[in-house]
């Protein structure tokens, strides 16, 4: 069996400080080796697995209107479009970048695909001849289509650019986000795009987020450590002039944590790339995440335990009536030693050990058996504390840090955080995701805490889908929504309002689970994932609370589709009552009209990515094909070869 580890010993501080040396960094460094201490790491895409939360907090659009539509802007004349659609984002009025943006009239479409091609016909004696081959030549026809798409009866590319990657679009400014540099274009003149400037990224340097918003950009970038030169550190370059970003102005948590990269967070001007603000700290590239609101970027950051800590307190807490006293009384004199603690664990698992090995066979059996019944009762106890989260709160208008906390268990993604009216509302699942649970133990459940904006904790809701974790959940006024699941998906649905007192107030368990949950209208919550192998559907009525029912669904013949793991693959069309999804066989539209969900027009597309709508017409686009419909007939009225 597992020796499930001890008390956890609950680190205090949440703050963070500057390092104030290059000499202070080395030494943080080297404390973080001597033991396991918690992590700070960040994800490398703004499109996460299994859940997607959408924001219609403060400052967001009512719920009943569109949250991707958009007007065209005046003086376009009488032929321009009158709306259009965005990207579909997390929050509202603050762009991510996606592979596909629209202004009303240019569609910018980003491909990056390649493949191996012959280079000339294969001659036919060659083709006759198993013993000569040609080898094909890899074509990395990775480019930027501007595609003229308004009217739709004019359709036709305008312009290609050759670097590929997300896009964000400020005004008549195109970003494009590849691997290594991001580059401004001016788009004013499609048929002509110009590059305005670049920022290039070092050579330890990743892009790992960004967003648009108030015509700032805000950049998230990773820059692999230097252990033996940790700082200062340059992540970026732009015009010859190198960012450089001192020791003394690189944050870390008070605690140790493991480190392997400092993140920079950089706010710039979209028009001339010129950098406002910016902030560093230190972490480890994991699985932690970023949140923006309207008001803050929340970085959120993986606490593991000290294991000497841990299995300490077990030892105290519920072995100490199953070992000598003299025993003990070694292990407890560890805790003062001035050593390192993964020394300490080293030298409590050797007089361990010693002692079981002292043991004959009949009493190792009964200490085993007994310590099995403690490991259980005493997880149960404090699984909440065998992982938690730190929550760091930055003002994006100085890029300073506000306030910091810290709640059980670990995020999902980025959509487990969530702020309205001034409080962040977070979805966690507690538990063991190391293996240290007993086994057959329901060793995981799921919370929802809220922090005020001191990052306090004011309330919560515990011990949702107990033996499951969260597969998706969404966070709309003062309700909020949540899918577990291990065998069938219960659908949970909380009463925010009082944040001091929020409840778990309906559930309904079906089968399958919903990965993405959408509002799709008042009272009505639309699930996209998974039943028995095939895309599944679901239409949530959510008017009583108390009891949500699911009204409708649909099966999609298809084994998997982008919007269950990316919320820019789905696009909802509200004036229409419809909504797009892409799949490997092509894409849907699906109506859901009378709250009823019916497939209104099936096109056949391998590997359809995306959809916008430019008034009436839906524009669906495959790398190498897009096609027209009309919203009004659904009939196809014009195509374009990419």
């Amino acid at each position: 069996m597992n020796l499930i580890p001890g008390k956890y010993q609950v680190n205090k501080s949440n703050e963070f400080s500057k390092f104030k040396s290059l000499d202070e960094f080395k030494k943080y460094i080297e404390e973080m080796e001597d033991g396991a201490y918690y992590s700070i790491g960040l994800t490398r895409n703004t499109a996460t697995p299994q859940m997607a939360i959408d924001n219609l907090g403060d400052g967001s659009l009512p719920l009943g209107e569109s949250d991707t539509v958009k007007e065209a802007p005046s003086g376009m004349g009488s032929g321009s479009a009158d709306r259009f659609s965005g990207t579909n984002v997390q929050v509202v009025g603050i762009d991510e970048p996606d592979i596909l943006k629209t202004d009303g009239q240019q569609i910018y479409f980003s491909d990056n695909s390649g493949g191996y091609w012959l280079e000339e016909p294969m001659p036919i004696d060659i083709m006759m001849d198993s013993t000569d081959s040609i080898a094909p030549r890899y074509v990395n026809d990775v480019k930027t289509n501007v595609i003229g798409a308004w009217p739709p009866t004019d359709l036709a590319l305008s312009s290609e650019i050759k670097l590929a990657g997300d896009l964000l679009l400020a005004d008549k400014v195109l970003l494009v986000f590849s691997d290594r540099k991001i580059v401004a274009y001016d788009v004013s003149n499609p048929k002509q795009p110009t590059e305005k400037w670049t920022i290039d990224l070092d050579d330890d340097t990743y892009l790992l987020n960004s967003r648009l918003y108030n015509d700032k950009v805000y950049l998230i970038t990773q820059t692999y450590l230097n252990r033996y030169n940790p700082c200062p550190i340059s992540p970026l370059l732009k015009s010859g002039q190198v960012l450089a970003i001192p020791c003394g102005e690189i944050y870390h948590p008070n605690s140790p944590i493991q480190v392997d990269s400092t993140f920079s967070v950089v706010s710039l001007d979209p028009q001339s790339g010129d950098i406002d603000n910016k902030i560093s700290f230190v972490g480890n590239q994991g699985t932690a995440n970023i949140y923006m609101s309207q008001n803050a970027l929340y970085v959120a950051y993986t606490k593991n335990l000290d294991m000497f800590d841990f299995m300490f307190g077990f030892i105290n807490s519920e072995l100490k009536t199953l070992i000598p006293g003299d025993l003990l009384a070694r292990i407890n004199k560890l805790d003062d030693y001035d050593i390192s603690s993964q020394s300490k664990f080293s030298e409590l698992q050797t007089i361990m050990n010693e002692w079981m090995g002292s043991l004959d066979d009949d009493a190792m059996l009964k200490f085993e058996n007994d310590m099995q019944n403690k490991a259980e009762n005493y997880y149960e106890k404090n699984k909440r504390s065998l992982l938690s989260t730190g929550i760091a709160k930055i003002n994006i208008n100085d890029l300073k840090i506000s306030a910091s906390g810290s709640v059980p268990g670990y995020l999902l993604n980025q959509f487990s955080m969530d702020e309205y009216q001034g409080n962040l509302r977070v979805a966690t699942t507690i538990g063991d995701i190391w293996g240290w649970a007993p086994s057959g133990s329901d060793s995981q459940a799921n919370d929802v805490y809220v922090l005020d904006q001191n990052l306090n904790t004011i309330g919560s809701v515990l011990n949702l889908g107990v033996g499951e974790r969260i597969y998706s959940a969404r966070f709309i006024g003062d309700l909020g929504y949540l899918v577990t699941f291990r065998q069938t998906d219960p659908f949970y649905v909380l009463n925010l309002a009082d944040p001091k007192n929020p409840k778990m107030v309906g559930e309904l368990k079906i089968p399958g689970y919903s990965s993405y949950l959408h509002p799709i209208k008042e009272n009505k919550i639309l699930g996209i994932g998974m039943e028995n192998g095939n895309v599944k559907l679901s239409y949530f009525d959510v008017a009583d609370a108390s009891n949500p029912k699911e009204i409708s669904k649909y099966s999609l013949s298809e084994y998997g589709s982008e919007a269950l793991y990316n919320h820019h693959a789905f696009l909802q069309d509200e004036k229409h009552q419809v909504f797009f999804l892409p799949s490997y066989s092509g894409g849907y539209i699906f109506s859901y009209a009378n709250d009823q969900i019916e497939l209104v027009k099936a096109v056949s597309l391998p590997d359809a990515k995306r959809a916008v709508y430019i008034n009436d017409y839906l524009y669906i686009l495959a790398n190498d094909y897009m096609a027209v419909l009309d919203e009004n007939t659904w009939e196809k009225v014009n195509e374009l070869d990419l």
